[in-house]
This record gives C-alpha cells, sequence and structure tokens, in this order.
C-alpha cells in the first residue's frame, strides 16, 4: 500500500504545495499561537479551578462517580450536575475519613501482624488474579498450599532416645557434606575414591541423591543444605536430555523426592519441576495395553523393556509403583491424564486371571498376558502390594478398588508364599511355575511394616492375626542380621539345606545399605512400642557406624559374612532418602510425620493423604 493512503494529510512529492485554500505562513503562526493560548486556558482549568480535585480523579483514576457523570447525555441539566457533585464530593470525603481510619489502626499494630496482613492480602491478590481455573506462568493450576501436620518433630522426651536420634542426623550430615565435597551434581557418591559415581538408571539426569535427600533434610530441620539442595535444583536440574531411563527408578526417587520436597516446603519450584518430569514419562503409555515401558528415552518418547524380562515383559513392580506420584501429579497440575494412566493399569490386571490368587511378576504390555509364571514380594514385585495397601490409605481410605485388591493379594501370599521354617522363623518364598524357592529377599523384609500398617483394616477379625505376620517377619529379618559376622544383613537368605536366615550363594551376601528392615522395625515401633525394636535398629546404627563409614562417607560391603568389610565404594542415593529418615523416625515421637496425615512412597518420600472432605476444593492440598 502507498505510504500516501496511510498518510493522507502528509505532503507528498506529487501532491501540489500552492491551491486557493492554502494558507500563508503569518496567518499559520497566529492560528498557531491561538491554539496554544486554548491549550493553556484549560490546563489551567483543572489545576487552578475550585472542585478541580473531581476532574483530575475522573482522569486520572477513572472513577465510577466521574464516569456516571461524563456518561450523562447532552440534555442533562445544571442541577443535576451539581446534585452529582455533591454526591462526589461526599464520597471523596467518605473514603478519605475511611482512609484515615484504617492507616491509624495499622500504626498501632506489631510489625509482625502487620506483615502477616500484607502476606494475606498478597496471597489474597494473586488468587484473584489468576481467576477459577487460571493457570500460571508455568500453566500450573493456582494451589493454595497448606502443610500438613508433622513435617517436623518435637524432640524426644527420653534423653537416650534423643542421643541416639542426634546421632543418626550426625550421620546424615557426615553422609551429606562427602557428597557435597566430593561428588557434587552427580548421582551418587564412591566414598572411597572420593569422586562422584552415576548408575545408567537414570540417563544422564544428575543430581539423585540431592533429590532423594530433600525431604530427609527437611525433616531433621538441616535448612542450610536443605536451601542448598533447592538452589541446585532450581538452578541445575534439568530433563531435557536423550538419554533412556529407568520410569520406574526416576519415579520413585526424583518424581517421589520433588512432591515430597513441595508438600513439606511449599516451594514452587518443588511442585514444577515434578509436573515436568511427570510430563515426560507419559510416553512410557503409549502401549497397546497402557502398560508402560520400562525403560524411556525422555526426547524421543521411544520406549522398551529390558531386555532379559520375560517374552519383553514390563515388570510388577515397576508398572505397580507409580500411583501414590500419579494421583498426587494430577492434584498438583490439574491434569488428569496421570490418574488416569495408572487406573488403566488396575483395568487391564482385574480383567486377568491370577494363578492361585497370585500376581506374577511378567505382563506383556502388547498382548496384555502374563510372561513367565514368576511370584516375588521381594524384588521384581515388592512395592505393587505396597503400592495397593497406600493407595487406598492415600485417599483417605475411599479407594475400595485398591483395599480389596491388597487383601486379596495378601490372603494369597500367605495360603501359597508364606512358610514357617524348622524353629520357627517366619518367611516368604519366592513361587516360580508352582515350585516354592524358600529363599527371602532382603528387599522382602519391608513386608513386616506393610503388613502392620494395613492390619488396622484387615477384614473380618484378622486384625490381631496379621499385626502377629508382622512382628513374626521382623523377628525373621532381625535374625538374618544377628547371623552375620558385621551383623549387616545380606541381599538374600535361604532356608534349606539345614540352613535358616543364610545367605549360601556369593552373590547374595553383600549389603548395599538397604532399608527394608530398619523400615519394618520403625512400623513396628510406631505400632506396638515394644524396646526391643528401636534396640534392634540401634544395633544397625552401630554396624553402619563400624563397618561401613569411611572418611568419604558410607560404602557397601561386598560380604557381611567376612571379618572385616570389602568396601563396594558406592553410597546409594536411598541410603540417604530410606535408611537414614527410618532410622530417624524410629527414635522420634510418634506426631513426627504421623501415619493418619502422610503415606510413604517406596522411596520413603512422604506424601499427605487426600482428604475426601477437601472435594469441593479441588485445588488445595492438606
Amino acid at each position: 500500500m502507498p505510504v500516501a493512503t496511510l498518510l493522507p494529510f502528509t505532503a507528498t512529492p506529487n501532491r501540489k504545495s500552492a491551491s486557493p485554500t492554502s494558507f500563508r505562513l503569518t496567518e499559520k503562526f497566529i492560528l498557531l499561537l491561538v491554539f496554544s493560548a486554548f491549550i493553556t486556558l484549560c490546563f489551567g482549568a483543572i489545576f487552578f479551578l475550585p472542585d478541580s480535585s473531581k476532574l483530575l480523579s475522573g482522569v486520572f483514576f477513572h472513577s465510577s462517580a466521574v464516569e456516571t457523570n461524563t456518561h450523562t447525555g447532552p440534555d442533562s441539566s445544571d442541577a443535576g450536575s451539581a446534585g452529582n457533585d455533591d454526591r462526589l464530593l461526599a464520597k471523596i470525603k467518605k473514603d478519605h475519613e475511611k482512609a484515615l481510619l484504617e492507616a491509624k489502626d495499622t500504626l498501632q499494630k506489631l510489625p509482625d501482624v502487620i506483615q502477616n496482613d500484607i502476606l494475606a492480602d498478597k496471597a489474597k491478590v494473586t488468587k484473584e488474579s489468576m481467576g477459577k481455573g487460571a493457570k500460571d506462568g508455568n500453566n500450573l493450576p493456582f494451589i493454595e498450599y497448606h502443610r500438613p501436620p508433622g513435617a517436623t518433630g518435637l524432640e524426644p522426651q527420653d534423653p537416650e532416645t534423643r542421643e541416639r536420634r542426634a546421632k543418626i542426623k550426625e550421620m546424615m550430615k557426615h553422609a551429606w557434606d562427602s557428597y557435597k565435597q566430593y561428588a557434587w551434581g552427580s548421582n551418587e557418591l564412591r566414598p572411597v575414591s572420593k569422586h562422584g559415581h552415576s548408575s545408567n538408571l537414570f540417563g544422564s539426569i544428575k543430581g539423585a541423591t540431592i533429590v532423594d535427600a530433600l525431604d530427609t533434610l527437611y525433616i531433621m530441620e538441616m535448612f542450610e543444605e536443605f536451601d542448598a539442595a533447592t538452589d541446585w535444583v532450581e538452578k541445575s536440574l534439568d530433563f531435557n536430555v536423550n538419554a533412556e531411563v529407568s520410569v520406574f527408578e526416576v519415579n520413585i526417587r526424583f518424581v517421589g523426592g520433588l512432591l515430597s520436597a513441595y508438600y513439606l516446603s511449599g516451594k514452587e519450584v518443588f511442585r514444577r519441576k515434578a509436573v515436568e518430569l511427570g510430563e515426560k514419562l507419559l510416553p512410557a503409555f503409549k502401549t497397546p495395553t497402557g502398560i508402560p515401558w520400562a525403560l524411556l528415552n525422555l526426547k524421543s518418547g521411544i520406549g522398551r523393556n529390558w531386555p532379559w524380562a520375560s517374552g519383553g515383559s514390563s515388570i510388577l513392580a515397576e508398572y505397580g509403583t507409580l500411583h501414590l506420584e500419579f494421583m498426587h501429579l494430577s492434584r498438583l497440575s490439574g491434569n488428569s491424564e496421570f490418574a488416569q494412566k495408572v487406573m488403566n493399569i488396575r483395568k487391564v490386571l482385574n480383567r486377568l486371571e491370577k494363578p492361585q490368587g497370585l500376581y506374577p511378576n511378567y505382563l506383556n504390555p502388547n498382548s496384555g498376558q502374563w510372561g513367565q509364571h514368576h511370584v516375588s514380594v521381594g524384588g521384581l514385585g515388592d512395592s505393587f502390594y505396597e503400592y495397593l495397601l497406600k493407595a487406598w490409605l492415600m485417599s483417605d481410605k475411599t479407594d475400595e478398588e485398591g483395599k480389596k485388591m491388597y487383601y486379596d493379594a495378601l490372603q494369597a501370599i500367605e495360603t501359597n508364599l508364606m512358610r514357617k521354617s524348622t524353629n520357627g522363623l517366619t518367611y516368604i518364598a519366592e513361587w516360580k511355575g508352582g515350585l516354592l524357592e524358600h529363599k527371602m529377599g532382603h528387599l522382602t523384609c519391608f513386608a513386616g511394616g506393610m503388613i502392620a500398617l494395613g492390619a488396622d483394616g484387615a477384614p473380618g477379625d484378622k486384625t490381631g492375626h496379621q499385626m502377629e505376620q508382622a512382628a513374626e517377619i521382623a523377628r525373621t529379618c532381625h535374625e538374618s542380621y544377628a547371623r552375620t559376622t558385621l551383623k549387616l544383613g545380606p541381599e538374600a537368605f535361604r532356608f534349606d539345606g539345614g540352613v535358616e536366615a543364610i545367605a549360601t550363594r556369593q552373590n547374595e551376601k553383600y549389603f548395599i545399605l538397604r532399608p527394608e528392615v530398619i523400615e519394618t522395625y520403625m512400623y513396628m515401633w510406631r505400632f506396638t512400642h515394644d524396646p526391643k525394636y528401636r534396640e534392634w535398629g540401634w544395633e544397625a546404627v552401630q554396624a553402619l557406624e563400624q563397618h561401613c563409614r569411611v572418611d568419604g562417607g558410607y560404602s557397601g560391603i561386598r560380604d557381611v559374612y567376612a571379618s572385616s568389610p570389602n568396601y563396594d565404594d558406592v553410597q546409594q542415593s536411598f541410603y540417604l532418602a530410606e535408611t537414614l529418615k527410618y532410622l530417624y523416625l524410629l527414635f522420634s515421637e510418634d506426631d513426627h510425620l504421623p501415619f493418619e496425615h502422610w503415606v510413604f512412597n517406596t522411596e520413603a518420600h512422604p506424601l499427605p493423604v487426600i482428604r475426601k472432605d477437601k472435594t469441593d476444593r479441588p485445588n488445595e492440598v492438606e
């Protein structure tokens, strides 16, 4: 389009400068003087005439009263205008008096009260500006944050208990300071060689120990360390990687750790990062059945299963250990897709026939059929059962489907897998195609705590029976520790060939700082207050200090039956996330992360119960 058409009053080279209607230069100058005088007169009227304040308020502050007055038509009478002016003056006077009273009232308040009022007003304005269903700059819904009870607890009243808990906090500080000094930003620490260690489970995502330890730091009130970890998460935690990760491990450690840190501290960076990572895991569910892949490339979204898993199957403990985190992701993101994905897994499982009521460890995500009939409450199966129970508890006991699946599965486990040794030790064997292998893994020792946690909701009159089972499993697992040279438990122990609770194979004699036995002690203490559980926990503390502590942190051991430790040179991230946290809670009061308000994910990250009486406020957490 030609410039002349856009600017019709701009002279163009083609336009004649002289015409019958043109002004001379002198006439133009006179007109300019007149116009300037008129403008000066108008502004003088605004600033100097009486009652000019109402005109200013109408021009600059859009007073509703002025707008009402100026919107009257050209036929408005002088009397009506005078009435409007009187009302406006009265309103200005009233507002002025109100402002003076508010200022006087504010000046009489204490500084802390004034600060709280400011924060409350700020939150109110933020919420109103977000609007219903509105989203912030990160496309997340507004959440009215309320910290659930028990994020931190009181000091134990008993002096010995208080001293022991302080010792466990010192152990956490040693583990954390060593990691920070020698491996900051790496996934894990090599405490003997004093440098970073990275597992292929996390691809090229960094900082597993930082994220895994966040809630432990907060719970132990190590706030300076927590702030340093928070700063790293905000500036350096990056999920935009072209790498293959374990969906299960990344979910329980990273997503779980971030969610827990958010619920404990209220810091938005954790919610934002958790949802971001959760969204990157969603392509894992793109299978014919919706059963997710075990491995996922976070950039391409291409998934696959472990090549060693039966016929390309997904693993029960992996696809069955997403429920708690994904339900909270839906709640915090406003995206129901997370919840739909994990609820679909249940639909697939409920359509399948279970051999003897048991859930095999392998399920093909393409055909939706079981793979090899191998059943375990330890590795490959463990946390699936844990999450059925905890899904019910986390739903404020409204998830009846999860409850039924758990208690039905527990009954099948008791009937088919739970056995008693010649000398009276209760253990949970493994089931392979109908044949029992009389082996119990360290991982299986979590079951004592799980059964105790669910005993109160057991059907019929089975509560007492299940508490007895839990206590018997705790005793068996304690025996697996007591019967070693170093008083630390092996990876697996057997009940055949004349041995009980002892590892007989070299590849089962290692200890990698696992938490499951301590976890069961903690649950049993909470439910029974039997002092033996604290004593057993303290035995473990002494063994960890004597045999696993090195100058650069804590290391796993290759053979717990050897006379002296042979270090594996890895400080696992779950040592800080689980083992030390459960030990600390074992020596804490019951009001610290109380079970009626919190549920622990399988990496010991506490998540709040989603209260059924807050369904009318979907964007509010407890």
